[in-house]
């Protein structure tokens, strides 16, 4: 099975956390990977993270023909726009500060809730969300997708999530896709 891993991140552990269990995880399997790399790897990943204004930074972690896995960082008041994520499965976990979000499953009502570090989420093709940092704190991420490279759709506003949401194909193959690491 082809896969990278970023360099310098516990290639061992994360290579044993990113095997197959495919062809495509399930939301649960998605959530237990970021709370064992979010849990596991938490020094690592803060000693990489990185903040930055006005948009926000990420580094892609792994990437397996069946997942991928990222550290994204938020400074207070960035957000993403409300989106969904083309038909993957979806899950993440705070590792550091706290993270607000607003979601709604096609047909469903809006909610609302905070995640404080620790609190892991996994999530099925169906959703679509908006996540910000709505604290005075800085805050950081661990998410993983599935199916891998899967574009985003994003909306105005959750109101505007169509009844159904088909799945969108992968941008990229992951034979045509190489890691690089992010500069600090």
């Amino acid at each position: 099975m082809a896969s990278e891993l970023y360099p310098g991140i516990a290639p061992s552990l994360l290579s044993s956390l990113v095997r197959p269990q495919g062809p495509q995880w399930t939301p649960d399997a998605l959530r237990d990977l970021v709370t064992r790399v979010g849990t596991e790897l938490a020094g690592p990943l803060l000693d990489l993270v990185r903040f930055a204004s006005p948009q926000r930074w990420w580094a892609r972690l792994a990437l397996t023909e069946e997942v991928e896995l990222w550290l994204l960082s938020w400074l207070p008041g960035q957000h993403t726009e409300p989106h969904d994520h083309g038909g993957a499965s979806g899950a993440f976990t705070v590792v550091l500060g706290s993270l607000s979000e607003t979601y709604r499953y096609s047909r469903g009502p809006v909610g609302h809730r905070t995640h404080a570090p620790g609190s892991a989420l996994g999530f099925g093709a169906g959703r679509a969300h908006q996540v910000w940092n709505t604290g005075l704190a800085k805050a950081a991420s661990v998410h993983a997708y599935s199916p891998p490279l899967v574009p985003t759709r994003e909306y105005a506003s959750l109101l505007d999530i169509p009844d159904h949401l088909p799945p969108l194909p992968p941008a990229r193959s992951l034979a045509a896709l190489r890691l690089e690491p992010v500069e600090p």
